[in-house]
C-alpha cells in the first residue's frame, strides 16, 4: 500500500507540473509558428488543425525529466525514492524525443515541409537507438527475458533477446506514432497501457520502475488537458516515437512483453493495419483494404466523429489492458 501511495503521489505531482508548464510552452509555440501542416491525403475535417501548436511531446517529457533527476539526487541525502533502474527508460524517453523533435522540425520549417525526415532515415536511427537499449537491458541490467503466462520464472533467450527486443521498441515507438492522429487518442491510450505496466512493475516488487512508471502517467494526463477535443496542442513524433519506445521497454525490464499486443491493443491495431493496407494496395495493384489507414481514420470515413473513435478506442484500451494484468494471474 505504501509503495501504491508513493506511486499515484509522484503522478499527481507529476500532472501539477505538466499543468502548470502547459500554457507558457503553448504560448511560446505559438510565437514562433511551430503549427502541425495537415497533409492533403487525411480526411478533409482535419484541415480545421492546421496551424495548431505541435511538438508537444515537450510538455510531457520535460517535468518526467526534472522530476526524475531531482528525486534520483535526493538519494544523496538518504531518501530512496527513485533508483538506477530507471535510467534506461528515461534516456529512451529522451533520445526518441530528440528523434521526433528533429523529424517534427524538419516537417516544420526544414527542406521536407510537411513531410518530415526521410522514412529510412528516421527507421535507422529508431533501430539504432533500439540495438543500444536492448544491449543495455541484457548486459547491463539483466532484466527478466520473458515470462510464460503460468510459468513463475524467466525464461531465457539467448542470443534471440536483442532482436526481439530491438523489435519490441521500435515497433511501439512507431505503433504509438501511427496512434497519434485524434485529439486525446494517443496520450489516452499510452496512459492506460503505462497504468498496467505501472501496477506490474509494482506487484513484481521492482518500486522504482513503478514509481517512475506512473510519474510518466500523471504527465500523460497534464498534456491531455490542453490535447483533448479541441486540441490546443498536439503531441507529434517528438512525444509519440518517444512514449511508443519507452512503452517497449517497460515490458522488457518487466519481462511481461508477450502481453504486450494485449495491454497496447490500439497501437497494435494501428501498425498492423498499416501493414495491412500497404500490403494489399501492392497485391491488387492499387485496391484498398481499409477506407484510410491508421485504424482510426477508417472508422472516421464510416461517420464516427472524431470523440466517439477516441472513447470507443479507449474502452477497448481498458478491457484490454485489464485482460493482459488478468494474464500474469494464468496457473
Amino acid at each position: 500500500m505504501k509503495e501504491t501511495s508513493l506511486a499515484l503521489s509522484l503522478s499527481l505531482l507529476a500532472f501539477v507540473m505538466t499543468v502548470i508548464w502547459g500554457s507558457p510552452l503553448i504560448d511560446l509555440l505559438k510565437y514562433f509558428k511551430v503549427g502541425k501542416i495537415i497533409r492533403e491525403e487525411g480526411p478533409a475535417r482535419h484541415i480545421e488543425k492546421m496551424g495548431t501548436p505541435t511538438m508537444g511531446g515537450f510538455m510531457i517529457i520535460a517535468p518526467v525529466l526534472l522530476l526524475t533527476v531531482l528525486l534520483n539526487a535526493a538519494t544523496l541525502l538518504g531518501f530512496d525514492i527513485l533508483g538506477q533502474s530507471v535510467l534506461i527508460p528515461l534516456l529512451v524517453l529522451v533520445s526518441f524525443s530528440l528523434l521526433g523533435a528533429v523529424d517534427d522540425w524538419e516537417g516544420i520549417r526544414g527542406n521536407r515541409k510537411g513531410l518530415g525526415m526521410r522514412a529510412r532515415t528516421k527507421f535507422l536511427w529508431q533501430v539504432a537507438l533500439g540495438l543500444a537499449t536492448a544491449y543495455a537491458l541484457k548486459y547491463i541490467v539483466n532484466v527478466p527475458e520473458m515470462y510464460w503466462p503460468g510459468y513463475p520464472e524467466p525464461l531465457e533467450l539467448g542470443a534471440w533477446y536483442i532482436p526481439i527486443a530491438t523489435v519490441v521498441i521500435v515497433g511501439y515507438s512507431n505503433a504509438v506514432n501511427f496512434t497519434d492522429g485524434l485529439d486525446g487518442l494517443a496520450g489516452l491510450i499510452s496512459a492506460t497501457a503505462f497504468v498496467a505496466y505501472g501496477a506490474i512493475a509494482l506487484m513484481q516488487g521492482e518500486v522504482f520502475l513503478g514509481r517512475f512508471c506512473f510519474t510518466l502517467v500523471g504527465a500523460l494526463f497534464g498534456f491531455l488537458w490542453f490535447n483533448v477535443h479541441p486540441a490546443e496542442l498536439i503531441m507529434g513524433d517528438t512525444g509519440s516515437l518517444a512514449i511508443g519506445a519507452t512503452l517497449g521497454v517497460f515490458a522488457l525490464m518487466t519481462g511481461q512483453w508477450l502481453i504486450l499486443p494485449i495491454i497496447a491493443i490500439i497501437p497494435t491495431a494501428e501498425i498492423i493495419s498499416v501493414v495491412l493496407q500497404i500490403a494489399y494496395f501492392r497485391m491488387t495493384h492499387g485496391k484498398r483494404l481499409f477506407r484510410m489507414a491508421p485504424l482510426h481514420h477508417h472508422f472516421e470515413l464510416l461517420g464516427w466523429s472524431e470523440t466517439q473513435v477516441v472513447q470507443r478506442f479507449w474502452l477497448v484500451s481498458l478491457i484490454a489492458a485489464m485482460l493482459g494484468i488478468a494474464f500474469i494471474f494464468v496457473e
